[in-house]
């Protein structure tokens, strides 16, 4: 009982110091929230939860400088998440959202939105072998999509109404994702 008591504790220690260290901190809490990615799937809203949106022109910047215009809510579902390269949840879920881009392509609207300098969102890109629609905001987000922590992702059908509002890590690529989208797409 001492022996196995002692283990544990040397364990922890270990944990806690390698969240101290800031080498091993944003590894450690990756590795966590991929714990979390693994077992949690979004849930659709219940319809009093679901938020209409108007219609509108999202006015983005390309991380080449380009400006263009997304419709959101005018006949196509619209996946949006709002990220940076330094957060662990949104680094944890990304490979899950690379998934459903990869199966989705063009049907579904897929807006990843950063204020992040666009050299080193390239980078992380790179690094990280992603091929995504990355943008910066060029405009107000409507209050609806206004956040207070990333990720927050959300999931808006063809009529601008929002079905899935998502805050930390999740599993983008779950069954559960891929059957709303596909419903929503009908």
């Amino acid at each position: 009982m001492k022996k196995h008591l002692t283990l544990s504790n040397i364990i922890f220690a270990v944990f806690i110091v390698a969240l101290i260290i800031p080498q091993t901190r944003i590894a450690l809490q990756v590795a966590l929230n991929k714990v979390k990615v693994f077992v949690m799937s979004p849930s659709e809203l219940s319809e009093e939860d679901q938020l209409q949106l108007q219609p509108f022109q999202y006015q983005l910047t390309t991380l080449d400088g380009t400006a263009i215009n997304i419709n959101v809510g005018d006949d196509k579902v619209t996946f949006i998440s709002y990220w940076a390269t330094w957060c662990p949840p949104c680094i944890a879920e990304m490979p899950s959202i690379v998934q459903l881009h990869e199966d989705y392509g063009t049907r579904v609207n897929f807006l990843l939105l950063t204020n992040e300098k666009p050299e080193k969102v390239k980078s992380f890109l790179s690094k990280k072998g992603y091929s995504l629609p990355i943008y910066r905001p060029a405009m107000n987000s409507p209050k609806e999509l206004q956040l207070r922590s990333i990720p927050t992702n959300y999931i808006i059908d063809k009529t601008g109404k929002i079905i899935i509002k998502e805050i930390g890590a999740a599993n983008w690529n779950s069954n559960k994702i891929r059957q709303i989208l596909d419903e929503n797409l009908q």
